[in-house]
């Protein structure tokens, strides 16, 4: 009802308020909002002197009541409350209207949800104990905070400074950040983020919350940490490692809290102690480091101190050391892959249940015995299938093909270019069931050994997919190009009907652009022609490819030559068998055919990017990328620098022209770093409505482009869905005039840009964490003295007072190396290059690092310096594990890989997969062994999709593997 949202308004702020009405929107829940406040006959005015809880009570129950009779009485009324005075006056008042408690309700209606009643019994028990707390600590931790309408009238004058806080993941205790969300005022002069020091200084925040920042004065500025650091609960830094002071300030008040779902680790009976008084409380280590320890209360402590479990917070008082939460659920046993996946799938709030029946029920039907055929009245779309060679280009094994090409000679001898894209929205009607999920979701999740489609599968990986030999709907850009210069001289968009006559792989693609003729057999279409013919259309088929090739390479010409950024990440796929265990992690081989492709989807999205934004000024979804901040290039300049080059990072064309000249011809790596630092300083690109900024601000940075959104990748990624159905209106519009059907207004597109957005970031984060736990995985149970494929080539990349960051290119892998080790030995050099343990200090440069030894031998170590490094697991009992790098060689590594035969590589990888699959069937056994009561939830809904090849279509995406979600500019 509209008082009881109005009420939690009035109790609980805005925010929990939005937060019930978009629960309340989602037509998954069937529900609606009853306005009863302007009903005739709901409506009840305030008495005098009557609180305003009991005049919202009195109005829910009036309404209740209404409604119990406006059904006729044949339906009961429940209303819940814990309010017991308006339990005892109106619970007996109406026959029908039940006015309960929540735990009556739930023994009443609903005694066989065990979990819901733990789950209320945990909340219950947080709150007493809150309440307890609360009379007995009169003593004060922290400062209380500002009130909101403080902070805001502090924000506007310029006192306090508004932005998210960011905590140092690797020095959780100490350092945190705040970014600013824009300046405070005109005579801000703060153009960085702001150090928050200390736990005192962050006064309750919690990573992710915005908040508002007091400057300290100049005098108590600090810098932030510059030595490697583990993550440890150090009170204080150590000495010497911090940089240049730097704006510090003190959180002042949390002007919204961003609390979500936490997966945390109970205690090892090791670590248990005695909590006091009551014996139940129990504080708990979150996964992330960045999460302070919560407080719950719970009697399951010891059942469930090898499980990952999930909590939620409720407060933070001023009288206490550490926030208080409640227990939520279990997700499954520490290590065990099931559950690691689930903590990864919880802490980035990625919810992914099996498609329900009634979304199903929306789905066509598609079968081996009926396959889905074209519907008669669809064949008013424009018929390609006769007219024109369609072909995709996709990883091996894809299944979900968005996208397919065309190139022919017009009969005036101009060329005619075809981008055809799904036509998903013919399937998913706007604000069907189907569409709500599919909006909810945002994305398509790709981890490293399964996938969490965005839509369902008949669709994705069917009727939806651009598969040879079928019949298919498409929504098709195609550009009429001169037949020399390819300059653009006409673009039509039309809904079609295609047949792709090849569905073609990157690597055979690229034979055929090579010249290769034993690609040909890969070719599938071509098997069961007779020769002639074979010839004749292989012949069209390499016209093709190499004319589209030939375009793309004038396409992306014109890009770069207005500043198109050719950037570089560390992209590492991680290969799996049939069976799901780890068959390599293989380094991402570029091919030329992977940039034609791309050149035709950048194309496609600019042209439907200006063609929705010239129809809809102020209600068109877009995609930009701003102009990264010039102190974030500080250290790529000075790494460039190192090796004599200089990079003007003025523009993106000036960046794009010093990049390329930034090449080491002895050491390809170096280029290949300095393209992942520029990368990591970039902003992120994001979505946005038009109507929300000035035209100014919707350009490319990185792709050079005016204007560019999503078209091109509508089976999964919501946005492009949002852009198909901006494309048909503006297509509809030209036809027939004015549209406003399903068309979002500025304020709602806004809103759900931003949903997309986060579910992007949460999407990379997730596809990098999996990949790392996978790494983490191939390494685990080897032998780093005996195991060859622990030990690769590294190179250095950053300098720190206490060691190096170091890049493994055969593995993907970015690591710290220590040079100082806990006891204060530092790294000493033998004469042919092997490393040892020694008393001595270190000396960092800005280019280089020093070690000396007590007895005078000394090593050096510079940037891109090519060292031999062991690749070590760090396990951690309530944490992620982490690979570490121990330096055993001051020298390139010699891999004996070059030196074996194939058949040997191939026998390495089987050992790889014996291991790790053994590894993880026993894991599965023991925890079917000892499975605790309160763990009866079974973790298929964490297993949505998975196939032999899923693996593969990570490939789809640009930025795989561990590239850092922070540089997120793909397109």
């Amino acid at each position: 009802m509209h008082t009881a949202c109005q009420a939690l308004q009035h109790q609980k702020g805005r925010r929990q308020y939005n937060k019930l009405r978009n629960l309340a929107k989602d037509a998954r829940h069937d529900c609606v909002v009853f306005a009863n406040e302007f009903h005739q006959h709901c409506y009840l005015p305030r008495e005098k002197g009557e609180s305003m809880e009991k005049w919202q009570t009195r109005s829910i129950y009036n309404a209740a009541v209404w409604y119990y009779n406006h059904c006729s009485g044949q339906m009961p009324i429940v209303m819940v409350t814990e309010d017991e005075d308006a339990i005892r006056q109106y619970g007996n008042e109406t026959e029908g209207v039940f006015v309960i408690s929540f735990k009556n309700y739930l023994d009443n209606f609903w005694p066989d949800l065990k979990a819901a009643r733990e789950l209320f019994d945990s909340i219950l028990q947080a709150r007493r104990e809150r309440e307890i707390e609360s009379q007995e600590n009169n003593g004060k931790e922290y400062p209380e905070h500002l009130p909101l309408e403080v902070l805001e009238a502090g924000i506007k004058s310029g006192r306090y400074i508004q932005g998210a806080l960011s905590v140092n993941k690797h020095r959780a205790q100490l350092e945190a950040f705040v970014r600013l969300q824009g300046f405070s005022s005109k005579e801000t002069e703060i153009q960085s983020d702001i150090l928050i020091y200390g736990a005192k200084a962050r006064n309750r925040a919690i990573h992710g919350d915005v908040v508002a920042v007091e400057l300290l004065p100049l005098h108590e500025w600090k810098g932030r940490t510059v030595a490697l650091c583990e993550n440890e609960t150090e009170d204080k830094a150590p000495l010497d490692t911090t940089g240049d002071p730097m704006p510090t300030g003190k959180v002042v008040g949390i002007i919204q809290k961003n609390w979500r779902d936490y997966v945390v680790t109970f205690p090892s009976r090791e670590e248990s102690q005695p909590q006091g008084r009551n014996a139940q409380k129990v504080l708990v280590t979150p996964w992330d480091y960045r999460i302070p320890k919560i407080r719950i209360s719970t009697q399951q402590a010891e059942a469930l101190q090898d499980y990952r479990v999930v909590v939620r917070i409720d407060s933070w008082e001023s009288t206490s050391v550490y926030p208080n939460g409640h227990f939520v659920r279990v997700l499954g046993r520490i290590g065990d892959l099931e559950g690691e996946i689930a903590a990864i799938l919880v802490e980035n709030s990625i919810c992914v249940a099996p498609f329900s029946e009634i979304q199903m029920s929306e789905m066509p039907v598609s079968s081996s015995k009926n396959p889905w055929k074209v519907s008669p009245e669809e064949e008013k779309r424009l018929d390609l299938r006769a007219t024109h060679l369609i072909f995709s280009i996709d990883p091996k094994g894809c299944e979900d093909v968005d996208d397919a090409l065309s190139i022919r000679t017009l009969p005036n001898g101009n060329l005619e270019l075809g981008v055809h894209i799904a036509d998903v929205t013919h399937f998913v009607a706007a604000n069907s069931y189907t569409d709500v999920e599919a909006r909810a979701r945002a994305t398509t999740y790709y981890l490293a050994d399964r996938r969490y489609d965005m839509l369902p599968s008949v669709l994705s990986a069917d009727i939806c997919s651009l598969l040879s030999g079928v019949d298919r709907y498409a929504v098709s850009v195609l550009w009429e190009l001169e037949k020399e210069s390819y300059e653009i001289l006409n673009v039509c968009y039309n809904k079609t009907i295609i047949r792709s006559a090849y569905k073609l792989t990157y690597e055979t693609a690229q034979g055929l652009l090579d010249g290769d003729t034993s690609v040909v057999g890969d070719i599938l279409e071509l098997k069961d022609l007779d020769e002639r013919t074979r010839q004749k259309k292989l012949a069209e088929l390499v016209w093709a490819v190499s004319k589209l090739t030939d375009i793309a390479r004038h396409v992306r010409a014109k890009r770069d030559s207005c500043g198109a950024l050719e950037l570089e990440g560390v992209e590492i796929r991680v290969q799996l068998d049939d069976k799901h265990n780890i068959h390599d992690l293989i380094p991402k081989q570029p091919l030329e055919v992977h940039e034609t492709v791309a050149e035709c989807m950048i194309l496609a999205n600019h042209w439907v990017a200006k063609k929705i934004s010239e129809h809809f000024p102020h209600q068109a979804l877009l995609r930009q990328h701003p102009p990264p901040r010039q102190e974030f290039f500080t250290e790529l300049r000075e790494c460039a620098s190192a090796k004599g080059f200089t990079m003007d990072t003025r523009s993106n064309k000036a960046l794009a022209e010093s990049l390329d000249k930034a090449n080491d011809p002895l050491d390809p790596i170096v280029n290949q770093l300095l393209r992942s630092m520029a990368t990591h300083a970039m902003s992120n690109a994001m979505y946005f409505s038009t109507g929300s900024c000035s035209e100014e601000e919707f350009h490319h940075y990185g792709l050079a482009l005016e204007k560019y959104t999503h078209f091109t990748s509508p089976i999964r990624r919501y946005a492009d869905i949002v852009v198909h159905r901006l494309l048909m209106a503006a297509t509809l519009k030209e036809e027939k005039g004015d549209v406003k059907d399903n068309l979002l207004s500025n304020k709602d597109l806004e809103e759900l840009c931003k949903h997309i957005n986060n579910r992007n970031r949460a999407a990379q984060h997730a596809q990098k964490q999996s990949t790392e736990l996978f790494q983490c995985m191939y390494f685990k149970d080897k032998t780093p003295e005996t195991d060859e494929r622990c030990v690769a080539d590294g190179v250095i990349y950053s300098i720190r007072t206490n060691g190096v960051l170091v890049f493994v290119p055969r593995y993907g892998i970015k690591a710290a190396a220590y040079m100082k080790n806990k006891e204060g030995l530092v790294i000493s050099c033998q004469g042919d290059g092997s490393c040892e343990w020694k008393p001595g200090s270190l000396q960092r440069f800005q280019n280089k690092i020093t070690s000396t030894t007590t007895t005078g031998e000394s090593v050096t170590l510079s940037l891109f310096d090519h060292i031999t490094v062991k690749m070590l697991v760090q396990t951690s009992r309530c944490h992620a594990d982490t690979i570490k790098l121990e330096i055993i060689k001051n020298a390139r590594h010699q891999t004996a890989a070059m030196e074996v035969s194939q058949r040997n590589f191939q026998r390495v990888k089987c050992d790889l997969v014996k291991a790790v699959s053994q590894s993880a069937e026993a894991a599965q056994r023991a925890q079917e062994k000892t499975r605790v009561e309160v763990i009866d939830e079974d973790f298929e809904k964490y297993c949505q999709t998975k196939g032999a090849s899923l693996y593969q279509l990570l490939e789809e995406i640009r930025d795989l593997a561990l590239l850092d979600v922070s540089a997120d500019i793909r397109t």
